[in-house]
């Protein structure tokens, strides 16, 4: 039986407009119909969720994901983006994009396939919003863990039917190529956000990019030329821009805490965007794993390159990214909030009706409890993972 109505009582919830130590909120068919403070009415039809003084945050957004729990966007498989989708709901998520990497041609288009395909298929868990194309535009000499023997320049006859999929709704290169601006000026037409990512232009050549539509900067600091006082580079460009947003994997381990610190100073909470960057191991227990072209190690959070010791993305989530944010800018989770959230949403266009609890909007909830531990992730007004209290 669908629930059309539910209400979240005694809670903490941190709206859009406000922040309320006491309140409840009603969903109605999906949507917010309702916030207020005090006691919930008395609904005889309604599913009541208790939280018990728990935080009501909206949704968690990941825009840079590549997998977990076992799969992986490049599987080229529905299937793996529905399990995929389960994964990221017991992490917060409520809405994601399903991330590539560096890959042939063919593979590629699989993958953006097979993302048209299970956004329409909406199964459980959290929401595909579409597609993040990282690479294969890039530049080999800041691969990070990307295959380098892939890499290349934009080529429409390559790119112009990727983007006809119309699942793409952020696209990573690298900016330095001239063979690459006719792509960020298509993209930034068809209304997509265009990011710098594992680049070694100058601060210049960013500059210029950002003339042509550049909006965004992907996992800053890592995997770009950095800031010199001479030549500030990637770095240097997308902290002193105003109008350039940065992604950052806030694991304290691909960003050091000081940089995170000064990342937050120089872009605030309007311009930072926190994902996870995860993997297909996230979530799997520790060992030696086939991954892409190469065998990693997971060890703890950690995944690297066996061969060299490269980081190779993440097992973080959202909730974690929030909190490490947190322990580094000792800020209340109602100062961040819409790093995990609205501002990824206002990226790829869709905060219209996701990223933050407001009247008319998707019901995409989180209930957290004071650490950041997610009880209850609610999609589109649908429980989609509730902690067992056994956990």
């Amino acid at each position: 039986m669908t629930i059309k109505t539910r209400i979240i009582k005694n809670a903490r919830i941190v709206a859009e407009a406000d922040c309320c130590d006491r309140a409840w909120l009603r969903v109605e068919n999906g949507k917010i119909a309702a916030i207020a403070p005090g006691d919930a009415p008395e609904l005889p039809q309604a599913n009541i969720i208790d939280a018990n003084g728990a935080t009501l945050l909206p949704g968690f957004i990941d825009i840079h994901a590549h997998g977990g729990g076992g799969f992986d966007v490049m599987d080229g498989e529905a299937d793996s983006l529905a399990g995929m989708a389960r994964f990221f709901a017991r992490g917060g998520v409520t809405s994601f994009l399903a991330t590539t990497w560096t890959d042939s041609s063919e593979r590629i288009q699989r993958a953006l396939q097979a993302v048209a395909k299970a956004r329409e298929m909406r199964g459980a868990g959290a929401r595909l919003l579409g597609a993040h194309l990282e690479g294969p535009y890039l530049n080999a000499e800041k691969c990070g863990a990307q295959h380098s023997a892939y890499i290349r320049r934009a080529d429409p006859v390559e790119a112009l039917p990727w983007l006809d999929l119309n699942v793409i709704r952020l696209l990573s290169l690298a900016p330095e190529f001239p063979q690459n601006h006719w792509l960020i000026t298509e993209a930034v037409s068809r209304g997509l956000g265009v990011s710098v990512a594992h680049s070694n232009a100058s601060f210049d050549q960013i500059r210029s990019a950002r003339d042509l539509g550049l909006s965004h900067a992907t996992h800053a600091f890592n995997a770009m030329s950095s800031l010199h006082h001479r030549e500030p580079g990637v770095v240097g460009a997308v902290l002193s821009l105003d109008d350039i947003n940065c992604e950052l994997i806030c694991d304290l381990e691909h960003v050091h805490p000081a940089a995170i610190e000064i990342l937050w100073r120089c872009k605030g909470v309007d311009r930072l965007i926190l994902i996870t960057d995860s993997v297909k191991i996230a979530g799997l227990p520790d060992g030696i794993y086939q991954f892409s072209h190469q065998e990693v190690e997971k060890k703890g959070g950690s995944v690297r390159i066996c061969a060299d010791g490269t980081l190779a993305g993440t097992t973080l989530t959202m909730n974690a990214a929030l909190r490490n944010l947190m322990s580094v800018t000792k800020l209340p989770v109602e100062a961040l909030w819409r790093t995990a959230s609205l501002n990824a949403a206002r990226t790829i266009g869709v905060a219209d009706r996701k990223g933050s609890i407001a009247l008319g909007k998707d019901a995409d909830l989180v209930l957290v409890d004071d650490k950041l531990n997610v009880r209850m992730t609610i999609v589109e007004g649908k429980i989609e993972y509730a902690r067992d209290e056994a956990e």
